[in-house]
């Protein structure tokens, strides 16, 4: 298949082109190529504000136009170029604070102003699908790896400062880069429909005493209350409890995560790769 692809030059971009190719996909160039004979276009999420720059204001302008305006464009072009699927990447952190409950595709959306330009984008996808085209939409978990996200936590904890949100013993919903890379693969083929990719769910806690071990440091720590209400709205949909289950779409496609539980070589490359 012949995949236009959004996005190449974020996190996911390059290994998402690369298994794109190894699958045995052409890969178009969206600099220099047209929509014009593609099978599929995908449209990966844009890059996030890294660290305190994501506290800003306004640091989340750029990355909420290009999920909400751009993909209203780049739906109404793949429409106009005839091409039959639009992949739309988003993410899982649009599900309402569930405990210890399991998350699927049907559990409930909290629209807020932070998790709008997601609503607006998979919107976009499903009109696509609407109007005759096969549209996925891959809510991802939160991705870990050789990313600069994650290099800066490993920072924080070497430097012995906090990385963990929220409540300790609550769900968090996370996916190797390698495996999101993958899972884009595997959506260029999917049954249509909206889908949670990422690994088996993981404890708050787990993942920040991933991030001290990986900065050499022993204990995890969490941000206080005071953190939490200083970063708003942005802050508060990642502190949500959010026991996320991927089995519809590994059923529906084959996809199994490589990485299927978070361990301490999901942080090898960090601080090398990012």
């Amino acid at each position: 298949m012949k995949v236009f692809l959004i996005g190449d030059r974020g996190t996911l971009g390059p290994p998402a082109a690369a298994a794109l190719r190894s699958a045995g996909h052409e890969v178009a160039d969206p600099r220099d190529q047209s929509m014009s004979g593609c099978d599929v276009v995908v449209s990966l999420a844009p890059p996030q504000p890294v660290g305190h720059a994501a506290l800003a204001p306004g640091a989340w302008r750029r990355h909420d136009r290009h999920l909400a305006e751009g993909s209203h464009r780049l739906v109404d072009a793949a429409r106009r170029a005839g091409v039959p699927r639009f992949v739309q990447c988003s993410s899982s952190v649009l599900y309402v604070d569930s405990g210890d409950d399991r998350i699927d595709e049907f559990t409930t959306i909290d629209l807020t102003q932070a998790t709008e330009p997601f609503v607006i984008a998979e919107a976009n996808a499903e009109q696509f699908g609407r109007d005759g085209g096969e549209h996925v939409v891959l809510r991802l978990g939160r991705v870990v790896g050789p990313t600069q996200h994650t290099a800066w936590m490993v920072r924080r904890a070497r430097s012995g400062r906090p990385t963990g949100f929220g409540d300790p013993q609550s769900w968090i919903h996370l996916i190797h880069l390698e495996d999101a890379a993958a899972a884009v693969v595997a959506a260029v083929t999917a049954p249509p429909g909206t889908y949670n990719v990422g690994a088996e769910p993981t404890r708050r806690h787990d993942l920040a005493e991933q991030h001290a071990l990986a900065g050499e440091r022993r204990g995890p720590r969490f941000h206080s209350p005071l953190t939490h209400r200083l970063g708003g709205r942005r802050l508060e949909m990642l502190t949500r409890s959010q026991r996320v289950s991927s089995q519809r779409f590994g059923d529906r496609t084959g996809w199994h995560p490589a990485h299927p539980k978070l361990t301490p070589d999901w942080f090898d490359r960090a601080l090398v790769d990012a």
